[in-house]
């Protein structure tokens, strides 16, 4: 059934590409891929290079963007499918882009989404764990992220990372760059390495360095990416798209260095349903080691039991820190109970949804924003805070 799937995916991918004329071998295509820190790292290399004067168009979990403008690729995906991809490819051709920055998965190489695309670079941000109800195990995960690697001229690797020495092509390493005037939104050493990782292709690209330093200085970040709510609170309230063990753990970890003494950080976050079962106990024990509260709520439960989904984050999380774990179902009742608890000088970390539009529950979408949320709950608190 699985080659029956694929064989599908190949000729839908081929039809395409030759329906739209190969749109992309008329552009320099930098793809992006890795567990974590895609999006950053992308939208970075698309502000540099837009700021070089290079006509460049962008294709991410967030958007796909064209100069200025966006397009809606739709919810809950990151690389659309092949026949949208390569419509908006030929479209960007068509309007004088020269260079693409290509946010690619795990299931749009596995699945030819991206078949076509011409990468001139590949960047690889780090493997961690996602993804294994798809591809089994980390092998499997690995190898069909290094598909990406099979045609790039330049390879741009993370040489912190146990993905390094699995590419054999002609290699520009990064680690973690130090860099002067870093904005406050870029915080944190995996943000060292997204900026590192856009760093080394546009100077592949002949990027002038001190224009990618002034555009990282003023880098307005990315919506979902430690993005922080203020709302008149005397609190923080970060929200961010963190939704695999790593991520979590990496966004706690920066947040818990951040956290005035004697403050709380308390962690609001859930997990997809019928995805990688694998990450839940994980992501668990991250946030219960990490943060002082841990409340333990819905995200795209789709048609899963929440209560079943909350039971398997909970498994990972040790006895003695099971007192500091609060279970609400309700995304926005678990917000609520988060912030009145919360104190002055207190932060408080809303993960997994990040810019998503919508959440899912059972088969229906429904209009979402966890930072609109966040606003909407502290607005309701103003008159006890």
């Amino acid at each position: 059934m699985q080659r029956v799937k694929n064989l599908w995916h190949f000729v839908r991918a081929v039809w395409a590409v030759a329906r739209n004329g190969y749109p992309a071998r008329k552009l320099t295509v930098i793809g992006v891929t890795g567990t974590d820190g895609k999006t950053t790292t992308c939208t970075l290399i698309y502000e540099i290079l837009k700021a070089a004067g290079y006509k460049t168009g962008l294709i991410s979990t967030v958007s796909a963007k064209i100069g200025d403008e966006e397009i809606d690729t739709g919810f809950h995906t990151t690389n659309p499918d092949a026949t949208l991809m390569q419509k908006i490819i030929a479209r960007m051709v068509k309007e004088g882009v020269t260079h693409l920055v290509l946010e690619v998965t795990a299931h749009g190489l596995d699945q030819y989404r991206v078949m076509g695309c011409n990468f001139y670079i590949g960047v690889l941000t780090n493997i961690t764990h996602e993804h294994l109800d798809d591809f089994i195990d980390m092998t499997r995960y690995q190898n069909t992220k290094l598909k990406l690697f099979k045609r790039v001229k330049y390879a741009v690797l993370n040489q912190d990372d146990p993905s390094y020495k699995m590419i054999n092509v002609k290699t520009i390493p990064y680690g973690k760059t130090k860099i002067r005037n870093i904005a406050e939104v870029l915080a944190g050493d995996y943000n060292k390495y997204n900026i590192g990782a856009a760093e080394a292709v546009v100077g592949i690209l002949k990027v002038n360095k001190r224009l990618s330093d002034q555009v990282i200085k003023f880098f307005g970040g990315v919506p979902g990416r430690r993005e922080e709510v203020k709302a008149g609170q005397k609190f923080r309230v970060i929200v961010d798209f963190a939704h695999t063990p790593n991520a979590l753990e990496q966004v706690l970890k920066q947040l818990k260095k951040e956290l005035p003494e004697n403050k709380k950080l308390i962690a609001v976050f859930g997990a997809t349903g019928e995805r990688d079962k694998t990450k839940r106990p994980m992501m668990g024990e991250a946030a219960s080691r990490l943060a002082d509260v841990v409340i333990i709520t819905s995200d795209d439960t789709r048609m899963e039991s929440q209560d079943e989904i909350a039971e398997q984050i909970m498994s990972g999380i040790n006895k003695r820190y099971s007192d500091k774990v609060i279970k609400i179902n309700d995304r926005r009742e678990a917000i609520r109970r988060a912030f009145k608890m919360a104190k002055a000088g207190d932060i408080v970390l809303i993960a997994g949804k990040g810019h998503e539009k919508t959440i899912l529950i059972g088969k229906q979408d429904r209009p979402w924003s966890d930072a609109g949320v966040a606003r909407e709950e502290i607005d309701k608190l103003r008159p006890i805070m």
